[in-house]
């Protein structure tokens, strides 16, 4: 078991190579670790987003255009809203409300539509902030929001809680990539921020065992996903003194590679 982010009897063997399931950025605080501490470090996308074809979307007989309001929770929301209705050939009302829970997807949003306050309402981080707009459209709007095959549960009961008119659409699914060609992940360091990182390590290496590989997660929700599978957590962000994965990595480092 892990106990305080590090497991039972860690022995801080040395790390000279990290696998960090994401893809890789143009710029990012890793490489400044790997200088430091002489690393290899790689990048692996471990999940995906593939969009779900028009032809499919029909299917469910919803048509965007017959809601007034749209809620979106992500940029991949935003893209595949707009994809879906390009494929459809529906041009959206310019009365149309949008919804979007962070400043970062509004912004993103003037990608697809011409910038007003006046139908734009954003939240700080979450659903819950946007409560008050919800409400006072509650009676006049019709509300829709694009999803993934994940959903989203916590936004779906507080919607149903404010009792909207409100429905949900599955517009594009998140999956595991396909890692066959990679001929087996023995990395002193493996790196996950999501449950479906940890799915999709499975997936791929159905035989996967831990030995003596360091397991780095960030999120509560990606830690209990790790010790479900019955593995060892050695490295954990966030917390009080090491908020990202990039400070956690490096205390771990400093003890290991000293």
């Amino acid at each position: 078991m892990a106990i305080n982010g590090k497991a039972e009897g860690e022995t801080y063997k040395k790390i000279k190579s990290i696998l960090i399931s994401q893809p890789k950025p143009e710029r990012s605080p890793y490489y400044d670790l790997e200088k430091k501490y002489d690393l290899q470090i790689d990048w692996r996308q471990f999940i995906q987003v593939e969009p779900v074809s028009s032809k499919d979307f029909r299917k469910n007989r919803i048509r965007p255009d017959d809601y007034s309001a749209i809620i979106f929770t992500s940029k991949n929301a935003i893209d595949h809203f707009f994809r879906i209705c390009e494929e459809m050939r529906i041009k959206m009302s310019q009365e149309t409300k949008y919804f979007c829970i962070s400043e970062a997807i509004a912004n993103y949003l003037q990608k697809f539509i011409v910038y007003r306050k006046r139908k734009v309402f954003t939240g700080k981080r979450t659903i819950t902030d946007l409560k008050s707009y919800l409400i006072k459209y509650k009676a006049t709007e019709k509300f829709l929001m694009p999803c993934s095959n994940l959903g989203a549960k916590s936004v779906s009961i507080f919607l149903d809680e404010l009792e909207l008119d409100w429905q949900d659409a599955m517009m594009y699914q998140t999956v595991s990539s396909d890692l066959s060609d990679l001929s087996n992940v023995l990395y002193d360091v493996l790196v996950f921020f999501s449950p479906l990182g940890i799915t999709s390590l499975y997936e791929n290496f159905p035989d996967f065992k831990q030995k003596d590989t360091r397991i780095a997660v960030f999120g509560n929700s990606t830690s209990k996903a790790v010790t479900e599978r019955g593995l060892d957590i050695n490295i954990h962000a966030p917390a009080p003194d090491t908020p990202s994965m990039t400070m956690a990595l490096e205390k771990y480092l400093q003890a290991s590679n000293k």
